[in-house]
């Protein structure tokens, strides 16, 4: 008697792809962070469906998507806009990241187990590998960098139990990222953040709660320092 054997036809799902809209905010997203339109650029739909190959209806919900993270500025008689970069701007996101980030810091230092001390230890080593390759002087902030600099920063704080103190501080983290690649372009003199950032570490992982939240504070604040001096200096280079 022979054996039937049942084949069975492997079905081979096609590879997910987002939806339009997803993809749009995530190129416009990525691109605003990047500098690649100018701070108060005006963002016409025309120019953008010839960028990206969109129609206007994602590339509308896209810019309505960014206006309401604060990177883009919409005008119902102008349309979009690139949000504009100031000191005010930045004092506002420093404040908040302070007011949000360091409690934040606090929570997880309590609440953190060996799972979340392992994710801090992995993303500050693939950090730190990047880093060590930055020059001192000026220097382009490409996209590995940056997701890299984000995840370690979120991965300090993920186990605060507040969903909505972990995304809105993520949200702040983002905007101020423009600031960050524009000072880094103007930067003067040598700015060894890894240095930082380990110490940020080490008092975390050692559960030392007021030396770590001090030291993440001053970092955050470092940064406003840093780029303020930068946009005087580009200020001053133009009169």
């Amino acid at each position: 008697m022979h054996k039937m054997i049942s084949m069975h036809k492997q079905e081979i799902s096609p590879a997910y792809e987002p939806p339009l809209v997803e993809q749009a905010f995530t190129r416009l997203r990525q691109d605003v962070l990047a500098g690649t339109f100018e701070a108060g650029a005006k963002l016409k739909l025309d120019e953008l469906q010839t960028a990206y190959g969109y129609s206007s209806s994602p590339l509308r919900e896209a810019l309505s998507r960014l206006a309401q993270e604060g990177l883009v500025r919409a005008d119902e008689r102008r349309g979009f806009r690139v949000a504009p970069i100031s000191e005010d701007d930045l004092a506002d996101i420093t404040r908040m990241r302070v007011m949000l980030d360091v409690p934040a810091l606090c929570e997880a230092i309590a609440h953190g187990d060996d799972a979340w001390e392992a994710a801090i230890l992995a993303a500050f080593h693939r950090l730190e590998k990047v880093e060590s390759r930055l020059s001192d002087g000026p220097v382009i902030l490409d996209n590995d960098w940056s997701q890299l600099h984000r995840a370690f920063h979120l991965s300090l704080l993920a186990a605060c139990p507040s969903l909505r103190q972990r995304v809105w501080g993520a949200s702040l983290f983002d905007q101020a990222e423009r600031y960050r690649r524009f000072s880094a372009r103007h930067r003067k003199t040598a700015r060894r953040k890894s240095n930082e950032h380990r110490k940020i570490m080490d008092a975390t992982l050692r559960r030392d709660t007021d030396t770590a939240c001090a030291l993440l504070e001053e970092h955050i604040l470092s940064t406003q320092r840093n780029v303020l001096a930068a946009l005087r200096a580009a200020e001053a280079a133009q009169t």
